[in-house]
């Protein structure tokens, strides 16, 4: 299994915009990433029983440690090009605030950014960095 890898929705729009940001700036390929709807998510559900299985929480996995919602995103921005590594700074924040946020984008993603068909077919040079 990979160092580092982040779980989303794959049918969510924003979702999948996350992700395309984190391809272009993460140059240095330090992630890998995976649908919550696969075959990677359930085999990490199965290790880490506070994966959930609801499609609305963004998961962030490093060294067998699990991130979620908003805490995910701060722990992956560590390994981001600056400025973009910055984000983890507001990490200090109250996880009942973040989190809030968190949750209020999750519960308008599909109305604003929509929904997919099918989770996204990466391109032939994405493709070792995408798992089932």
């Amino acid at each position: 299994m990979a160092e580092r890898i982040v779980l989303y929705d794959g049918v969510c729009g924003f979702c999948n915009g996350v992700v395309q940001w984190l391809l272009r700036v993460d140059r240095d390929g330090a992630f890998q990433f995976a649908p919550l709807q696969g075959n990677t998510a359930a085999e990490l559900r199965a290790k880490h029983a506070q994966i959930p299985v609801d499609l609305d929480t963004m998961v962030y996995v490093e060294d067998g440690t699990v991130y979620l919602r908003s805490r995910a995103f701060f722990a992956a921005a560590r390994h981001l090009p600056t400025p973009w590594s910055w984000f983890r700074l507001l990490g200090f924040l109250p996880v009942m605030l973040t989190d809030a946020g968190y949750r209020l984008v999750a519960a308008v993603r599909y109305r604003v950014w929509g929904r997919l068909d099918a989770c996204r077919i990466p391109s032939p040079e994405q493709r070792a960095r995408f798992l089932a």
